[in-house]
């Protein structure tokens, strides 16, 4: 095989295509003598400029596209490649030419019959249809012989170029940023749904990434290797050429393999809602202990996606000590991340120490303590803010606050506390990130007091609240004390309805107004001073 490969490449190789025509008339007569010769079909990967930049030789009935890598027309949302190859069989093109066309971003594909003398019958071509038209993705071109060819495919691709950049939505983008199309592929109902979709794209919103356009499909079983069918993701390969768009985000949790059929399939990269999430806290952690917790999290959620897909992972290592089988580039990987991760639990562990140390410093001044919990961007840091007339950050954003932040507030009485504001909840939290994250959430069991925080502006605030409930419990959090604060009433249209609903179960209040937080204070100041007091003396059973 490998001699059949030299000989193909000697001679289709070194050329070049005339940059207006598909294929030159002699290469495509050397290209069906070399695949009848050979019984095998044979293609050619041609850049724009003319430049053959791989020839693919395959088995009868097809062939298989090497990686492609970042090959691609400068200024152009198509790849900068066409695809010309063999068919023996007198085949037309196929659903596969299609999809390759398609989820490659091909300029054009054209598919050569080779008739019995061995010599070109007729050339077939398509070429992606901007737009869709009749739901198709692809238009086809008159079947030509190779010597026959009268169009320029230099203006053919310019046309298709155009028509993509004046579909474009995302002019005044920066390239730089990433472009995303939002996914979510659910058995849910369909509120459930179109809520986790809103609330990945403030996810996205807050880790800078322009959102394009969402996809929602429900359906009652969700595809184990694609997600969703080859048809639907189709779609949305049309779709992120005509925006421009150079990410996918999934809302359900991929594993590995999941990832890897569709970035084959699409070409874009590809990532979840729990990267997403990781990206987010990896860009916010400002604390020594917040770097290290998100760096373990990353690190345990990129183990056991280590592949062996890659060339340069199964190279073998050798050396003094090492010779024969040795270890290969995965298994070395694997163990360097092993060995950091039992570095970065060491460290995690120090830094608890310290924490400990500081609050049993805190304990001897008999300071009480107040901490603030609830739902991402509840509005906590406001409400640190406001009571303490601080001026740490809280941004309109998911996960605005990821450092445990403390300062002293004064009641009215003059009893001093510390209240702390605390990382945010959310639905689905990655279980590893939620472990790293420990260490922080472990001072919420010093608290004497746990004020949730509720936005109550948001429609989901139901389902907000009953996620904090089952995370609190999970962290064995439940029996302490605990007030419920309904914020943001300054945002509610019907506030009627919110306090007829509500104002049973807490305190309805706005952090930015003052005032709307007095009866909570006084409240908030009767329970810690009944707490303190049972801890100066707690009763003893008879």
């Amino acid at each position: 095989m490998k001699t059949n490969q030299l000989k193909v490449l000697e001679r289709l190789g070194a050329k070049r295509v005339q940059r207006d025509k598909i294929i030159n008339p002699e290469m495509a007569r050397v290209l069906s003598e070399l695949s009848f010769e050979l019984n095998r079909q044979i293609g050619l990967l041609v850049h724009r400029s003319g430049q053959v930049e791989s020839v693919i030789v395959g088995n009868h009935s097809q062939i298989m596209i090497p990686p492609l890598g970042s090959v691609r027309a400068s200024g152009g949302r198509l790849r900068g490649l066409r695809l010309i190859h063999t068919h023996l069989a007198g085949e037309d093109i196929s659903d596969e030419d299609l999809m390759d066309l398609l989820f490659l971003r091909l300029d054009l594909i054209s598919v050569i019959k080779v008739a019995a003398d061995g010599l070109p019958e007729k050339m077939y071509s398509a070429h992606l249809l901007p737009g869709g038209k009749d739901g198709k993705s692809w238009a086809f071109l008159p079947p030509v012989h190779p010597a026959n060819q009268q169009d320029s495919v230099e203006d053919l691709i310019a046309a298709i170029e155009g028509e993509l950049s004046a579909g474009r939505k995302t002019s005044l983008v920066d390239q730089k940023e990433d472009r995303a199309i939002l996914i979510s592929v659910t058995t849910e109902a369909k509120k459930q749904a179109e809520e986790a979709l809103a609330e990945l794209a403030e996810l996205a919103k807050s880790d800078n990434i322009t959102v394009l356009d969402t996809v929602l499909q429900r359906r009652s079983k969700v595809n184990p290797r694609l997600i969703l069918g080859k048809g639907r993701l189709a779609e949305i390969m049309v779709t992120a050429l005509q925006l421009d768009a150079n990410l996918l985000i999934f809302n359900q949790e991929l594993n590995p393999s999941q990832i890897r059929s569709i970035t084959d399939f699409t070409d874009l990269r590809v990532i979840d809602r729990t990267q997403l999430i990781l990206d987010i806290f990896a860009n916010r952690a400002m604390s020594r202990e917040g770097k290290l917790q998100v760096e373990m999290a990353q690190l345990k959620y990129m183990l056991p996606r280590l592949s062996s897909r890659d060339d340069a992972l199964s190279r073998l290592t050798g050396g003094i000590g090492a010779r024969g089988p040795g270890e290969t580039k995965l298994e070395i990987d694997r163990r360097r991340i092993n060995d950091r991760l039992t570095r970065l639990a060491k460290e995690l562990d120090q830094v608890s120490k310290e924490r400990y140390r500081r609050r049993a410093k805190r304990r001897k001044k008999e300071l009480p303590v107040l901490s603030l919990v609830g739902y991402t961007n509840a509005g906590k840091s406001t409400l640190l803010n406001t009571l303490t007339n601080s001026d740490i950050i809280a941004e309109d954003k998911l996960f605005a606050t990821l450092d445990p932040t403390s300062r002293r507030l004064r009641f009215p009485t003059e009893m001093e506390v510390i209240i702390t504001d605390t990382v945010g909840f959310i639905s689905k939290l990655p279980a590893d990130l939620l472990q790293a994250f420990m260490a922080t959430l472990e001072e919420l069991k010093e608290a004497d007091l746990l004020v949730h925080v509720v936005d109550v502006a948001n429609p989901c605030y139901r389902e907000n609240m009953a996620v904090v409930e089952q995370l609190l419990q999970q962290l064995e959090l439940g029996d302490l004390p605990r007030m419920t604060l309904f914020n943001k009433i300054d945002l509610v249209e019907d506030r009627v309805s919110v306090v007829r609903a509500v104002g049973a179960e807490g305190f309805i209040i706005s952090a930015l107004e003052p005032e709307s937080l007095r009866d909570f204070l006084i409240q908030a100041e009767r329970v810690i001073g009944k707490a303190m007091d049972d801890k100066l003396h707690p009763q003893v059973e008879p």
